[in-house]
């Protein structure tokens, strides 16, 4: 709690650091300067609290953070921008307050807003709330005290037309204790019938509905609801991919073994030859670390998307390759080049020689850098672009930094909202000059 509240003091002083419009170019300079300070301190604050404290990596879950309105106030909005730049998907706020919406000055589909509800009160007002919000917010989230079918209907309908000027899109919120049923299920099961009310909602009005604080089974008997299948044994299809996108390999789930994931962090499949759980790592120790599950657009396949892991090496094939399709291609094969070239490399190895000499490896990336920049014709360019890729994955592992590592980078960078002019920095030039001339 400490470390949020720093983090909101942080933003209340970049928020506090302007001056008067007729203020001298000196003052004014200085308040600029001290502005960009308190927001790099405060975005470095965020991304500990957010990254080590609540253990999120924000480059793979979209990460909605609440904040009040009256922080928002105080700090003029900066304490929006500045969990945004840390990586977060959207802040969430009090839906009813449209100065703290406004005041946060960021997209409209960066914000969410925010609305108590009691079931048993008419949604007219609720509607006329929202309608005040959607200009400032593209995501409504409503937090119900309890629903059934008909009432989530009535909640999904206050979204509009996607063709509407400023249409939202509504998300209930219910603790799976407060979901109502007609009847169980079947089986005899409440919860797989809450489960298939929620997705048959889902479905036809457009919205979504989280459930607060569910239990491993509880989630996954949900989420499952949502996952079509025309396999007899009622499987589903299951592409696991690294957070880059790469395909492992093609397995298959189970309710199961959906709940098995959600309650270990680790990818838990279904065993067609073993007709049971399938924990991948259990015995060969390549298990994988589950980021998160997504649906295909057609909700008929499954993917997990996972970090391969492996004491002696990451194979996720049972022949002790990363992926089911042999060995890599490209930089992903570049990459293990590197990583055994690290460990034991052959008599006259140049990537041992970079690895044992910090200095020519700089030189040679920022050589490699000023040919890219000059280069001309598409061929060239592609074998510039190869060298320095080639040199700067040298670095990278050195640094024990993998391709996955900068890609996430480059996906928290892509959440920012705060952007840089970017111009060249001259003791930078002037230290490639240096390095160039004795080259």
């Amino acid at each position: 709690k400490q470390s949020y509240l720093d983090i909101v003091k942080k933003a209340i002083e970049q928020g506090a650091a302007v001056v008067a419009d007729n203020a001298s170019d000196e003052e004014k300079s200085a308040s600029k300067t001290l502005k960009k300070k308190l927001m790099k301190q405060g975005v470095a604050m965020a991304k500990t609290y957010l990254m080590e404290s609540l253990q999120l990596d924000v480059s793979i879950v979209d990460v909605e953070i609440v904040v009040s309105p009256k922080d928002l106030l105080e700090s003029d909005g900066c304490l929006a921008s500045c969990f945004l730049d840390a990586g977060c998907h959207a802040v969430v706020t009090d839906g009813t307050n449209l100065e703290a919406l406004d005041s946060a000055k960021v997209p409209r589909d960066r914000l969410i807003g925010h609305f108590l509800y009691a079931s048993s009160t008419d949604v007219s007002k609720l509607a006329e709330m929202i309608t005040a919000a959607s200009k400032l917010v593209s995501v409504v989230s409503i937090e119900t005290d309890g629903a059934d079918a008909d009432l989530l209907d009535k909640l999904m309908k206050l979204a509009g037309e996607p063709t509407q000027e400023n249409a939202v899109q509504i998300v209930v919120q219910v603790a799976p204790t407060n979901v109502t049923v007609a009847t169980s299920d079947e089986n005899g099961s409440e919860e797989a019938a809450w489960a298939a009310m929620i997705a048959n909602v889902s479905k036809r009005c457009r919205g979504l509905v989280t459930l607060v604080d569910p239990t491993p089974k509880q989630l996954g008997t949900c989420y499952a609801a949502f996952i079509k299948t025309d396999r007899p044994d009622g499987l589903y299809t299951t592409v696991v991919c690294t957070r880059s996108n790469e395909a492992l390999g093609l397995v298959y789930s189970s309710k199961e073994s959906v709940i098995a994931s959600l309650e270990c962090g680790r990818a838990v499949y279904y065993s067609r030859s073993r007709k049971g759980l399938w924990r991948k790592g259990d015995t060969s120790g390549h298990f994988q670390t589950l980021h998160r599950l997504d649906l295909d657009c057609d909700g008929d396949a499954l993917r997990f998307t996972v970090t391969q892991r492996g004491d002696d090496v990451a194979a996720f094939c049972h022949l002790n390759t990363l992926t089911c399709w042999g060995k890599p291609k490209g930089l992903r094969e570049l990459e293990e080049t590197l990583a055994n070239r690290l460990k034991s490399a052959p008599e006259g190895s140049y990537t041992k020689r970079l690895f044992d000499d910090p200095e020519l490896l700089r030189d040679k990336l920022v050589e490699e850098a000023q040919e890219l920049s000059e280069a001309t014709e598409k061929q060239h360019v592609a074998e510039e672009l190869a060298d320095v890729l080639y040199f700067a994955m040298v670095r990278a592992a050195k640094a024990g930094v993998s391709i996955d590592d900068a890609a996430a980078e480059i996906d928290r960078r892509a959440r920012k909202v705060t952007r840089r002019k970017g111009d060249s920095k001259a003791f930078r030039i002037a230290a490639g000059d240096a390095i160039l001339k004795k080259t």
